[in-house]
């Protein structure tokens, strides 16, 4: 480790405990999500979209609870709500996460109505589920990315100087888990779109994570050793495992869900080996000294 002034480093580590990485994961889940219920709501895959729109919305309460949960009290959050900042990535996220919680739960409020709604009072509600659900697949773009934004707008090295991939990372990422909902909670005779979205995002996030770990220089070295080095390994494997069950098993149930279940687990370690190597950046000056003397 470089030595810096009084031997102390120069940056603190970031204050956030693992709530964090947990609630960058369940963001893109519930994002993911909402994107396959909206698709499969427009072409007919009504156990797709079912099991879709009811994980969206528990990914977004449980994403809710990590953030509360890491603030420390929860009249925080609400205190966000008080402005909006559209230069404050936080603030931006805030108001995000209130809206699509807001779709969201309109969208799973249509799916376990009473069967007896058969009527007006049916159709009303699967209308008004078809457009919170659409709404929730529109903000989800942001849903899924602003956290990339979010860490790169600190001064975390490795975060900071890989700010132009992240957002790409975390919108394949969550692609990728949000296919596996789908081909864990639906039969495979309705899997054509989650398989189309495993492998899309697999290569987007596979792509990304490339490319942060070998192009940004000496700040890609914390994502290629250590804790977060061995969590990016095992992401990427699970991912490509999960992508190529996701096609080879589209007749199986079991090759389906457990190509889901590696998808799931391959995004979360993607979300905690990349919060591994920005901590991992802050402890070592020679992120912090080397990349200035280089461009000065």
């Amino acid at each position: 480790m470089s030595d810096s002034y009084y031997g102390r480093p120069i940056l603190k580590a970031p204050a956030w405990r693992h709530d964090i990485p947990a609630y960058l994961f369940t963001g893109g889940l519930a994002a993911g999500s909402a994107l396959l219920a909206a698709g499969a709501d427009l072409t007919g895959r009504p156990r797709t979209r079912r099991a879709a729109r009811l994980a969206a919305l528990g990914a977004l309460g449980a994403s809710t609870y990590f953030l509360i949960n890491d603030l420390g009290r929860p009249e925080r959050f609400h205190h966000m709500l008080r402005v909006a900042k559209p230069t404050s990535p936080m603030s931006v996220g805030t108001w995000l996460l209130t809206a699509f919680g807001g779709a969201a739960g309109l969208a799973a409020t249509a799916e376990i109505r009473p069967r007896r709604w058969n009527g007006p009072a049916g159709r009303l509600t699967d209308a008004a589920g078809r457009a919170a659900g659409l709404g929730a697949a529109a903000l989800a773009p942001g849903l899924a990315t602003y956290t990339a934004v979010l860490i790169a707008d600190t001064a975390v090295p490795s975060w900071h100087e890989a700010r132009a991939d992240l957002p790409f990372a975390f919108a394949g990422s969550a692609l990728a888990s949000g296919a596996a909902v789908g081909l864990i909670g639906a039969p495979p005779s309705e899997g054509g779109p989650a398989r189309a979205l495993a492998v899309t995002g697999v290569a987007l996030e596979v792509a990304a994570t490339h490319r942060i770990e070998t192009g940004l220089g000496l700040l890609s070295e914390p994502y290629r050793t250590g804790k977060a080095a061995r969590l990016l390994h095992a992401a990427r494997a699970l991912n490509l495992a999960g992508a190529a069950g996701a096609l080879l098993g589209r007749r199986s149930r079991v090759v389906s869900a457990l190509s889901g279940a590696a998808l799931l687990a391959g995004s979360l370690a993607t979300r905690f080996g990349i919060y591994e190597a920005g901590v991992a950046s802050t402890k070592d000056p020679k992120y912090v000294v080397e990349p200035q003397r280089g461009s000065a």
